[in-house]
Parts: C-alpha cells; sequence; structure tokens
C-alpha cells in the first residue's frame, strides 16, 4: 500500500486528535464531572436554592436584599451588607468597586454641568462609608460615627492651598455649601465649604481622623464584598441589628440571639477566616416564628 503523503498524514493526526480532545474535554469530562457533581453534592452543584413554602426564595451562597419597593431596609427583616454588584446583588453584574483607602475626595454634584455625570457628581468609598454608618447608626439606634468622618455623614477631608508651606485657603472639599463645616478653622485659617464645579487638585489632600472613640458600626456593615454576592454578614452586626429585629417582630431579644447563634458558621478548617451569619436563612428561621 502506497504510503500517503506527509503534510496529509500531518493533517489526518491534527483531525484525529480535534476528534479526541473534543470528546474528551466537550462530552466526557463534563458528564463525568456533572455526574460526580449531582451523585455527592446535589445542593451545592444546584447552586444551593432555599426554599420557603414549596418555592424558590434565593440561594444559601448568595446574598440578596432585605428592602421595599422605595428601597428603604425593611425593619423586621436583618440586613444584608452592602454590594456593589449592579443595583444590589446582580449575579450578573458581580464586582467590586474598584475603589481603594486613598479614595476619600467627592465630585460634588454640579446642577450647571454639562453631562449627567458631573450633575450627579461622584461620592468618593470614604463617603460612602460614613453615610452608610451614619444610616445605619439612626436605624439601629447607636452612634454611626467613625474616623475620618463628619456628623452629616461624608469624608473628613480638607483641601489646603498651597500645596506646600503655610496655608492660605483651606477647604472642607466633601461638604457643599451652604454646609458649615466640620471644623471652623485649620492651623489659622477659616475652613470653606465646597463649591460645586470648583476644581480642588492643586490643593495637599487632608484627612482629618478625628477623636471618635468605640466605633459601634461594624466594618462589613459599611463596605461591599469583593465579588458583591457576599450572603453572611459578621456575627458583630448580627447583634447590632437584633434589639430592632426583635422589637418589630414582638420577639424576646434571647429568641433572637439564639437564632442568630443557630445561623452560625464557624471558621474554615477550624481557624481560617471569622464565624458568619447568614443573612437569608436567619431571617427565614425568623419566619417560621
Amino acid at each position: 500500500m502506497e504510503r500517503l503523503p506527509g503534510w496529509l498524514r500531518r493533517h489526518l493526526a491534527a483531525i484525529r486528535a480535534v476528534i479526541v480532545l473534543t470528546l474528551v474535554t466537550g462530552a466526557v469530562y463534563p458528564l463525568a464531572v456533572t455526574g460526580i457533581g449531582q451523585a455527592l453534592f446535589h445542593g451545592d452543584a444546584n447552586g444551593s436554592i432555599v426554599q420557603k413554602d414549596g418555592r424558590d426564595v434565593g440561594s444559601a451562597i448568595v446574598g440578596q436584599n432585605f428592602t421595599a419597593k422605595d428601597g428603604a431596609a425593611v425593619p423586621a427583616y436583618f440586613q444584608s451588607r452592602p454590594s456593589a454588584a449592579g443595583d444590589g446583588y446582580d449575579m450578573q453584574s458581580t464586582a467590586a468597586s474598584n475603589l481603594g483607602p486613598e479614595d476619600v475626595v467627592d465630585v460634588l454634584p454640579n446642577p450647571a454641568g454639562a453631562d449627567k455625570a458631573a450633575r450627579e457628581g461622584r461620592r468618593s468609598l470614604l463617603t460612602q462609608v460614613c453615610a452608610r454608618s451614619r444610616e445605619i447608626g439612626e436605624r439601629e439606634g447607636v452612634s454611626g460615627a467613625r474616623p475620618y468622618c463628619t456628623p452629616d455623614g461624608v469624608g473628613a477631608v480638607l483641601k489646603v492651598f498651597p500645596f506646600a508651606g503655610t496655608p492660605t485657603r483651606v477647604v472642607s472639599v466633601n461638604q457643599a455649601c451652604p454646609a458649615a463645616p466640620f471644623v471652623a478653622e485649620y492651623r489659622g485659617v477659616k475652613v470653606e465649604c465646597g463649591r460645586p464645579g470648583e476644581d480642588y487638585s492643586a490643593g495637599r489632600t487632608v484627612p482629618v481622623r478625628g477623636e471618635v472613640t468605640g466605633v459601634r458600626v461594624p466594618a462589613d456593615a459599611v463596605t461591599a464584598s469583593g465579588s458583591g454576592l457576599d450572603p453572611d454578614i459578621s456575627v458583630a452586626y448580627a447583634e447590632l441589628q437584633a434589639p430592632r429585629v426583635a422589637r418589630e417582630r414582638g420577639l424576646r431579644p434571647d429568641r433572637v440571639q439564639a437564632l442568630i447563634r443557630q445561623n452560625t458558621t464557624g471558621r474554615a478548617l477550624g481557624f481560617m477566616g471569622a464565624p458568619a451569619v447568614n443573612v437569608l436563612q436567619l431571617n427565614l428561621a425568623l419566619d417560621k416564628e
């Protein structure tokens, strides 16, 4: 039998390789993994779906908001942490805010701005944290004060001019006029409120820590997770919300605390991470009460 030309043998070998690899990686492997997953981890493999009264109400591994149609927190439920995924816990937009600790200066809303972004402005990560802490403090009946935050819930940040040398002008850049600056003076110079549309980039940024001690609102209550889908909150945040939930539902505080403990998971492998409370499962346990 006459041997095939070398170039044709190489093409046939490549075609055989494509067929074999397609079968192995496109059929055999997916079927094997799916079969093992369904046999050994049926619930997890199908999304850890949680049901109530025979209908799906969420997933144990994906968080969700417990808010009314207007976006306000429902007082009778434990609230999840903030989410930067879309409008909140959007699985098609899972993401973090990508804002870091140096993001402390707001872009103040400017009604006379040339585009929508200028008119709406942009809140820095610091101001987002301050605003959330203030809101949660009011909701839970505790102080929402925290370092580097003003009493009105924005970042306590000054812009000092000139950049170096003796200050001649100081602006509280996150407090739009006519707001009263959180400090009256800085190194003998009167502090001004921020004016929308004015460029303060040439000034030196000076965050002011303040004298806040004993922060009551936990960090996970005011910051979003990396995925934006975290279903859990810290035990500290759950315990902060417990008095409100007990009051709204007419339950004994010790009963609510018991439900928190029942829905708390320990550290991974006994030493990694921190104990956490699954918000959906906790709220469903409350509904059964």
